[in-house]
């Protein structure tokens, strides 16, 4: 989904903030996505520019993948997304920053490395309900040439 990220292992929860800042730190990271699980049933999501903030914890309630909805998806390793926001976003200040710590947080980094120069994925966030729904779409081109010999 993010191709400049890096995975780490897992994190005792007791020692988390201050782990995740200087794992950041050391990685030469400054947008950061955590989930942390409570109880074996809530998942939290937990959002953060290093190392001053700012940061957002999302409680996910449902996750459906690609496979178990039964869609083909076939994103190119490393392609840039397309953002998409719901103008929702814009009614208010902490949805604004919500707004843009999501826009850090998924957006690929101009130039960077592994990323590839098109796009064929679009990430959309709406609002509904007083709750942010994330979903993804492939960008696929509908021109089918026909050969005739």
């Amino acid at each position: 989904m993010i191709p400049n990220t890096k995975k780490e292992s897992k994190i005792n929860r007791k020692d988390a903030t201050q782990v995740i800042d200087e794992i950041a730190f050391e990685k030469s990271c400054n947008n950061l996505m955590f989930f942390e699980q409570r109880k074996q049933k809530d998942l939290f999501m937990w959002m953060s520019k290093s190392p001053a903030g700012p940061s957002a914890k999302f409680m996910v309630t449902n996750i459906h993948t690609s496979d178990e909805l039964k869609l083909t998806g076939n994103c190119l390793k490393f392609s840039r997304p397309l953002l998409s926001f719901d103008k929702g976003f814009e009614s208010s200040v902490h949805l604004r920053l919500i707004k843009e710590l999501l826009l850090q947080t998924f957006n690929t980094p101009k130039n960077h490395p592994k990323s590839k120069p098109f796009i064929d994925h679009v990430l959309s966030f709406k609002l509904h309900d007083n709750r942010i729904w994330f979903r993804t779409y492939q960008i696929m081109n509908q021109h089918e040439e026909k050969f005739t010999a």
